[in-house]
């Protein structure tokens, strides 16, 4: 193929995997599942016909892939909502990642006939989960999740890669390298997991420190130099002997929760930056499937699958979050909603690599159980949120058509609030209000359009007042809109 048309091929691929996910918008379907169904429509069993079976290339793919996805996800948690969620999060993201491995495991031994560390390797292999295609799915019905759920489910997903990929790694050590046993893996787990740590934590204020000083002369250059310091930070820790997932994380996680110039434009560039990613990743390991190869071993993976959905995973939490004060019914949410993601697939490209036996089976079978999770899950979510009463309306966020970005320099905040319909503030003019000398007013939002504000326009009720204040002045200024009026 000329130069041409393998960009032609990556031009197509690209756009119509953009296109489909207005499908997961609208009828709720997982875009994990669209991605891989256009690689495998792409591939040498589809109307593509383009033959892929380069694993070691699809593995580096997805672990530059993963490396970016998973900064983006830390960069764009909310740390108010996550700081209250750390231990149980952390718990299920390593202990409850353990047991389901092992019980997962103990299942494929039974079911596939492997051995105990095949069956270990495969269990490890599936343990982790994928948040966002939880959300995604809730999304698409206009509906949220109750607190501490939704922060909770995305700290456990963002942070349970690192351990999968430790275990993964390790049960393949056991299989391929002499005198290499279970009880090796557990000093080997403690230097990994707190080198990754230590790295992405020191790594963010090293980021942080440069970011802030360096004054370069293109705002495009920033996102750039993101980039290089997301790839060193996995660099490092992989070279330190440390987690470099893990590593990257943390220091996603840390810049999320600290302000810096030019932070709105970088997170929104690496968001646009993991989506390309995403792309990329499930179109290359939708080619690499041969669905062929995964006919033999549908009856296997059905019930696999069916084990790691109403066992593994449920007594995994459930186990995990018994110290924890929690609703029963948010335990069975947190439970069922653990649907496999992108890493397993991933995960399945390392045992081809390292010349394991029963490669081949692993990867088919996580491949389905990837796909019969997320379906069967991922279509239910929604009822069961309802069932179990934990669903809540998905809030609606307004682009405004201004921009602010917090800075250590500037002590205030840009937060819309609602005029009440009973509010004192309601038919007077912005001059007669008793707002603090050090908040302002920057815009009006009112029946779908934008007012600019002046002293002699009049306060409606519903109005949405996008306020420029600190937090002092703000809530004086929300005691005045709490006013009711004197009949």
């Amino acid at each position: 193929m000329t130069i041409e048309n393998i960009l032609l091929l990556i031009a197509v691929l690209i756009f119509v995997s953009v296109i489909s996910s207005k499908l997961s918008d609208k009828f709720g379907i997982p875009i994990l599942l669209l991605f891989l169904t256009i690689g495998m429509l792409a591939g040498s069993e589809g109307i593509g016909g383009i033959y892929f079976d380069n694993a070691q290339l699809a593995k580096s793919i997805g672990v530059v892939a993963l490396i970016f996805i998973i900064f983006s996800g830390g960069f764009d948690t909310k740390w108010k909502d996550t700081k209250s969620v750390i231990l149980p999060g952390a718990v299920l993201s390593t202990a409850g990642v353990l047991m389901t491995a092992i019980f997962t495991g103990l299942f494929a031994v039974y079911i596939l006939k492997f051995s105990l560390m095949e069956g270990m390797l495969l269990g490890s292999i599936v343990s982790s989960t994928d948040a966002p295609a939880v959300f995604s799915i809730l999304r698409s019905k206009r509906i949220s999740l109750k607190p501490p759920l939704k922060p909770l489910l995305e700290f456990e997903s963002g942070s349970n890669d690192p351990m999968a990929i430790f275990l993964t790694i390790g049960f393949i050590s056991v299989l391929t390298v002499k005198n290499v046993g279970v009880i090796a893996l557990i000093p080997k787990f403690m230097l990994d997991m707190s080198v990754g740590a230590l790295i992405g934590y020191f790594m963010s204020k090293f980021i942080l420190f440069f970011i802030i000083r360096l004054k370069l002369g293109y705002e495009g250059l920033y996102p750039v130099m993101m980039i290089s310091f997301v790839l060193l930070t996995y660099v490092i820790a992989f070279f330190l002997n440390g987690n470099g997932i893990l590593a990257v994380y943390v220091a996603g996680l840390m810049l999320g929760k600290s302000e810096f110039p030019n932070k709105k434009m970088i997170i929104r560039f690496h968001d646009g930056l993991a989506w390309l990613a995403q792309i990329v990743m499930f179109v290359t390991l939708g080619l690499l499937v041969f669905p062929s190869h995964i006919a033999p071993l549908i009856g296997a993976g059905f019930l696999l699958t069916f084990l790691l959905m109403v066992i593994a995973r449920p007594v995994s939490v459930l186990l995990c979050l018994l110290p924890f004060k929690m609703d029963m019914r948010k335990k069975v949410m947190v439970a069922w909603v653990g649907l496999r993601g992108s890493v397993p697939i991933i995960l399945a490209t390392f045992p081809f690599v390292a010349g394991i036996p029963q490669a081949d089976t692993i990867f088919n079978i996580v491949f389905f159980v990837v796909i019969m999770s997320v379906f069967i899950q991922g279509t239910s979510i929604p009822i069961l949120s309802k069932i179990l009463k934990l669903g809540v309306p998905l809030a609606n966020q307004t682009n405004y058509p201004i921009e602010f970005e917090k800075t250590a320099a500037l002590d205030a905040e840009m937060i819309d609030v609602i005029v009440p319909f009973d509010s004192e503030v309601v038919g007077k003019m912005i001059g007669d209000l008793d707002i603090p000398e050090k908040c302002l007013i920057m815009l009006i939002g009112r029946g779908g359009k934008f007012v600019i504000p002046s002293g002699d326009i009049i306060i409606e009720s519903g109005d949405v007042l996008l306020v420029l204040a600190n937090k002092a002045d703000f809530l004086a200024f929300q005691q005045t809109l709490s006013r009711l009026k004197k009949e």
